[in-house]
């Protein structure tokens, strides 16, 4: 290898003028690159961040942005050409009552999704008992099964799942399965087979097209939604993916994760997110899908619920942020307390100065994260904006010896929101995630006593906490220079 380096270098440099052409290229190369970034229209900050980057790889830099530069999706022609036809039972605008409140609009306006309500909202805890109702649910479904998921891994867990689907599959059931290309690389074609000779339907979530040079091949934008819905009348999602590393009956030190069960006129707006990713993953048109199976005329009525609940969407085909510009509305509506859990956290500065406003104005403002998640540098990044937080009062804890996958956020006594987005610049603006907004006092109340036992058993970080130089405050401040490109 060296010796062809080597020969390479002998044969440019024997080329005439060769250092002014490389020098010439080099400068046509970073102007255009950067022409191209600047006119993506990111916040400077991350603007910058990758000129810079990509200045200091010449050339390399430019096969580096095309895997995993700045993407946009247009797929606002699937936002507009949802399938309204069958989704008569929705108010075209935020209802005139109660329950449209600033938020509620904000959802509405950056999602295209409208407020709703749920007759039963589950929590779920870990692997175990999530995993036990899908499965018992499934085995329920008599006219459909969509499944939408980032990580589905051939282990005991997604043996189970598959088996189960298989079983419906050759009842007549009608099941689609929307699996993340990268997130479920570990499948193979084999393993779904069963599924598929059972009359099962799977499609990946932008696949691996590295060998196709003129298509890009969207390694950065990946599907991090994960949702079950049965019959259009029950759905599952919050953080829990497939995988026996979230089962803790199989595994002691599997992550420590909340999923959700709902039911009710909700599901309507999770069976229309799931027809969207499908159709945009699959190519199939609407001639594909029959209505009245997805959304059955007699199905419940938004004022059957009791429970407020909407379905927030966000990814790289919007530039509203819909799931971060939420978070951050509700810490600026809350007066008494924000609770937010999350196992990445890389804020940005709205979240940053929502949160530390929050807090220097007397609120209860408190941030569980993992002691160390599965990503040492997003841990590091996160660390390095403790001082700031710890200052303004915000109080933050570390959980462990698990790792935490929940995403959760309490805001007051009555608003929360749990789903699939972290905290961090990648689930707000590059992957596309789903979240789900309660406004109801008694769900809340429980979320409250479920989140209360994690602080409890969390670690306090202290202001005054001993950091070395070398081995904490340097790779934190290293890491925080990242913290756009995360």
């Amino acid at each position: 290898m060296r010796e062809a380096l080597h020969h390479l270098w002998t044969g440019v440099s024997s080329i005439p003028h060769a250092a002014q052409i490389l020098a010439a290229a080099y400068v046509v190369y970073l102007v255009l690159l950067a022409g191209y970034i600047v006119l993506q229209k990111r916040e400077p900050v991350a603007t910058l961040s990758w000129i810079l980057s990509l200045a200091a790889l010449p050339y390399i830099g430019l096969f580096v942005f095309y895997l995993i530069g700045p993407q946009k999706i247009v797929r606002q022609r699937l936002r507009r050409g949802r399938s309204r036809e069958g989704m008569e039972a929705y108010n075209v605008v935020c209802p005139a009552d109660l329950h449209c409140t600033e938020l509620a609009r904000i959802g509405q306006a950056t999602t295209g999704l409208p407020p709703s309500t749920a007759t039963a909202v589950d929590w779920l805890v870990d692997g175990a008992a999530t995993y036990a109702a899908i499965l018992a649910a499934v085995a329920t479904a008599r006219r459909h099964v969509n499944l939408e998921y980032y990580i589905f891994e051939p282990d005991h867990a997604g043996t189970a799942l598959r088996d189960a689907l298989a079983e419906r599959a050759r009842a007549g059931v009608k099941v689609r399965l929307l699996l993340d290309a990268v997130g479920s690389s570990r499948i193979r074609r084999s393993f779904l087979q069963p599924l598929v000779d059972a009359g099962g339907e799977v499609v990946w979530f932008h696949p691996r097209q590295l060998l196709k040079p003129f298509q890009r091949p969207w390694l950065n934008l990946r599907t991090h939604r994960k949702l079950v819905v049965i019959d259009g009348a029950v759905a599952f999602t919050g953080g829990i993916n497939i995988t026996d590393e979230e089962d803790e009956s199989r595994d002691p030190n599997a992550y420590r994760d909340l999923h959700t069960r709902l039911s009710g006129h909700v599901v309507r707006s999770l069976q229309l997110v799931f027809l969207e990713d499908w159709i945009y993953a699959s190519g199939q048109g609407m001639d594909n899908f029959d209505r009245e199976d997805l959304f059955p005329s007699d199905g419940p009525v938004r004022e059957d619920g009791t429970v407020q609940a909407q379905v927030l969407v966000s990814g790289p085909d919007s530039s509203w942020e819909a799931i971060h510009r939420m978070h951050v509305a509700a810490i600026h509506e809350a007066s008494r307390r924000v609770w937010l859990v999350t196992p990445y956290f890389v804020p940005g500065e709205a979240a940053r100065m929502a949160l530390t406003s929050a807090a220097l104005g007397g609120l209860d403002t408190r941030l569980l994260v993992p002691r160390r998640s599965d990503s040492l540098f997003v841990t590091l990044a996160g660390r390095s904006y403790y001082d700031e937080l710890l200052q303004a009062g915000v109080k933050i804890y570390e959980y462990g010896p698990r790792m935490l996958h929940t995403k959760a956020f309490i805001a007051d006594d009555d608003t929360c929101i749990v789903g699939s987005a972290n905290f961090d610049h990648r689930s707000f603006r590059l992957n596309f995630e789903l979240s789900m907004l309660y406004h109801d006092h008694r769900l809340t109340a429980q979320l409250d006593a479920i989140l209360a036992q994690e602080f409890e058993r969390a670690t306090p970080v202290l202001p005054d906490r001993h950091r070395p130089l070398w081995r904490q405050r340097l790779p934190e401040a290293f890491a925080r220079l990242a913290s756009p490109l995360l």
